[in-house]
Formats: structure tokens, C-alpha cells, sequence
């Protein structure tokens, strides 16, 4: 969502993003109903935000990354998410569920 509205310029997504702010994992995203909800809209308004670029060439700078094209900058988050889904399937490979 932070791609969607900083990067691509859809000022309408609304998002805290309270780990980016907090600068560390706060705990509080664990409700599975919920994060599946931000995704799926995160997932449509990123969708959103890319049908409506006519310049892949335009630079934005962030924060985060620095000055890149709207190209690289869409480089970035696929390669981000990528990683993320490594991290998942080593959870669910290797990681074990403690009751109680």
C-alpha cells in the first residue's frame, strides 16, 4: 500500500504502517482475518496504482530507497514481496506450532 500511494501517487490508500513507524515487528499485526483483509486491498489498490502510470521512466525518490524510476521502484516491490513469500514458506516448512 506504501508502493501504491508514495511511489505510484494514489493519495487515496490509507495505511499505518505502525512497524515502518516503530522501526521493528510491534506485534500487533496477528489477526489472520484482518491481514488477509490488507492484503487483498492492498493488493487491488497497488493493481490500481499501476493501470494508471504512463511514464515508467518518471523518477520518485523516497526514504527508503532512494531515486529510482517508477520501473525500477515496481522492480523493487516485486522483489520485496519475493522475499517476504521466502520467508513465509520457511516458516511453514520449518516453524512449529506451541500451544499454550
Amino acid at each position: 500500500m506504501l508502493f501504491a500511494k508514495n511511489v505510484f501517487g494514489l493519495s487515496e490508500v490509507k495505511i499505518v504502517a505502525k512497524t515502518l513507524i516503530a522501526g521493528r515487528d510491534t506485534g500487533e499485526w496477528v489477526d489472520l482475518g484482518e491481514l488477509k483483509e490488507i492484503s487483498g486491498y492492498a493488493a487491488a489498490e497497488l493493481e490500481k496504482a499501476i493501470l494508471i502510470q504512463e511514464n515508467w521512466a518518471d523518477i520518485v525518490v523516497t526514504k527508503e530507497f532512494g531515486r529510482k524510476s517508477k520501473a525500477e521502484a515496481l522492480g523493487r516491490i516485486t522483489t520485496h514481496t519475493a522475499y517476504h513469500a521466502g520467508q513465509l514458506a520457511l516458516i511453514l516448512k520449518y516453524g512449529e506450532i506451541r500451544l499454550g
